[in-house]
């Protein structure tokens, strides 16, 4: 029996013992490199068909993200921002903002895509191994870096495949045009919007009160009325805007009394028009001193005198109040003989 047993303990595998067990022997050098497989040539490797239908698959990435560029510009100008457009499953959504993100997200895709391809089957893949080196490379070291780029360089066919070199090329130099254009979506050119209101020659002075039209009879000595032009109306959607610009204040003054050649040329019977927006920052002037014939900005004291033009005499206001020319049509109504002659509120960049 014990006989038995031993040539059973003979068979058992090696390191291993009987129910006491055994110590595991450790392999000489478990860390050992095993080094790197054998390198295994791909179907562009050694077949330039291959290769070729590769390069044409990167060029069309390429070529794909060259049109989706001049996309996303064509829909930046001709897209309107308030275009509403269904797409499933997303919904109702902006056509604009669909078409930016679309063909922008196309644009880089492809970009990307290109580039992998392009390294994966048409670059070298042959694994190379270098020992470490201390930070300070060695001449050696330098010369043989050196080396390795240009044979990098020449393995990626970077210079033998002109079509795909070019359409990168193409790529990238339009993909940057999508930011600038972003530039122009910072904010509405302001051209010369802030030169011109809403007054024109022939539009009557509206009251902003009661809405209706102005004659001279209902502007009395010593009173301040406040009058916007024909054809604004409170529903209108940009009324604010425009109020802003074109709101003016009707005193009427004894001829005499006025000061200004101009200002009394512009008038009519005594009746002034000017701009009810303070030339400081743009408060609406809404207090008259009949006695003296100033006005009075509420916000930050600015002062100035209509009976000579409007202009500063206290306060930081920088300019004068513009006057608004008017006159009386052939219905007997106030009407406007054109717009401001300079820009109404306060100073802004582009005012000359």
């Amino acid at each position: 029996m014990s006989s038995h047993d031993n040539s059973h303990e003979d068979h058992l595998p090696e390191g291993r013992g009987g129910e006491e067990g055994g110590a595991v022997e450790p392999a000489d050098n478990p860390f050992a490199d095993p080094g790197l497989p054998p390198h295994e040539p791909r179907q562009q490797d050694i077949d330039e068909r291959a290769a070729k239908r590769s390069e044409r698959t990167v060029a069309l990435f390429f070529t794909a993200s060259m049109v989706a560029t001049i996309a996303f510009i064509a829909s930046f100008v001709a897209l309107p921002v308030d275009k509403i457009i269904y797409v499933f499953p997303l919904g109702h959504i902006s056509a604009l903002n669909f078409a930016l993100g679309l063909t922008l997200g196309i644009a880089l895709f492809t970009i990307g895509a290109g580039a992998v391809h392009w390294a994966r089957t048409l670059m070298s893949d042959v694994e190379i191994a270098d020992e470490r080196h201390p930070i300070e490379a060695s001449p050696e070291v330098k010369a043989k870096v050196l080396d390795d780029f240009r044979q990098g360089a020449a393995e990626s066919g970077f210079g033998r495949r002109k079509l795909a070199r070019n359409t990168l090329f193409g790529a990238l130099a339009l993909v940057p045009l999508s930011g600038l254009v972003l530039l122009r979506d910072l904010g509405p050119l302001p051209q010369d919007k802030l030169r011109h209101t809403k007054w024109g020659k022939g539009k009557r002075l509206i009251n902003q009160n009661t809405n209706e039209a102005l004659r001279p009879e209902d502007i009395v000595v010593g009173s301040l009325t406040f009058a916007m032009p024909e054809g604004m109306s409170e529903e209108d959607h940009d009324f604010q805007t425009q109020i802003a610009k074109a709101a003016l204040m009707l005193v009427r003054l004894q001829p005499e009394n006025i000061k200004d050649k101009r200002e009394l040329d512009w008038s009519h019977d005594g009746i002034v028009a000017f701009s009810k927006i303070c030339t400081h920052v743009g408060c609406p002037i809404n207090l008259y001193e009949q006695q003296t014939h100033h006005v009075l900005c509420p916000c930050h004291q600015s002062t100035f005198d209509l009976s000579d033009g409007g202009r500063v005499i206290f306060g930081p206001a920088g300019h004068a109040l513009p006057q608004l020319r008017i006159g009386v049509n052939k219905d007997g109504y106030l009407e406007a003989k054109g717009d401001f002659a300079e820009p109404v509120g306060p100073a802004f960049w582009e005012r000359g």
